[in-house]
């Protein structure tokens, strides 16, 4: 059954004409009027929906009832994502919300490639966002993590977030997996880009209170570092 994510409130018994994105989609899936399909708003639950009416263009469906599913993990987990290549980081932000991430962080870092900032940055990351909605609707998460705004990483740093456990993966790192505690709640990632974080970078997160994370004797890609790490924290700590 299609599954879609529309940003704004639903209620049981609403008719709507979807949003220009998602009535696309019901077209290409080619719908018809009294097929089904569930939505969810990003504000819990989701919702059995039939579509009403097909236009050219538009696409009208009547809202049914409201299920109360969760499917989030109880890990609460952020990842701090350098700014990657644009392949490479749509499929770190898509990966990390399929494996249940609450927010990701975009952060533009010394090896970074094509800073980031104003308009363009923005762009980006309404993009980025669309991204992450869109892991939502295939994994069947009901909430849809926030990307928020890029900056700088020295700028993260000094004002870093709280955590039960803050990681900074590094093939440098002198701590690993077995070392980690046994209970943790809440978890801020930090991966770095293509070529890793500075020597000065680690320092500065070191001294802002990151740990120093390898995984083995490999050293990963940044699309795959982030995700292989928040699914090993899930085993460890969330729903795995």
């Amino acid at each position: 059954m299609p599954r879609l994510y529309l940003d704004l409130p639903l209620a049981s018994g609403a008719n709507l004409s979807l949003p220009e994105e998602a009535a696309r989609h019901v077209q290409v899936l080619r719908l018809q009027p009294g097929d089904v399909l569930t939505l969810f708003d990003g504000r819990g639950g989701e919702y059995d929906a039939t579509v009403t009416q097909m236009g050219k263009r538009s696409v009208e469906v009547a809202v049914g009832a409201h299920h109360a599913v969760g499917r989030e993990s109880p890990l609460d987990i952020t990842l701090v994502q350098a700014v990657a290549a644009a392949e490479r980081m749509d499929y770190a932000i898509q990966k990390a919300t399929e494996l249940g991430v609450g927010r990701i962080a975009p952060v533009n870092s010394a090896y970074t490639q094509g800073r980031m900032a104003g308009e363009r940055a923005e762009k980006r990351r309404a993009h980025w966002q669309g991204v992450a909605a869109a892991a939502c609707e295939q994994s069947g998460r009901t909430r849809v993590p926030e990307v928020a705004a890029v900056r700088d990483l020295a700028e993260l740093l000094a004002t870093p977030p709280q955590a039960d456990l803050k990681l900074l993966l590094s093939p440098r790192g002198a701590t690993r997996l077995a070392d980690l505690p046994a209970q943790a709640a809440r978890v801020v990632l930090l991966v770095g880009p293509e070529g890793g974080l500075s020597p000065d970078e680690e320092a500065a997160a070191v001294a802002a209170g990151w740990t120093g994370l390898a995984l083995g004797p490999r050293v990963l890609r940044t699309e795959t570092a982030g995700a292989t790490l928040i699914a090993l924290l899930q085993a460890r700590y969330g729903d795995f």
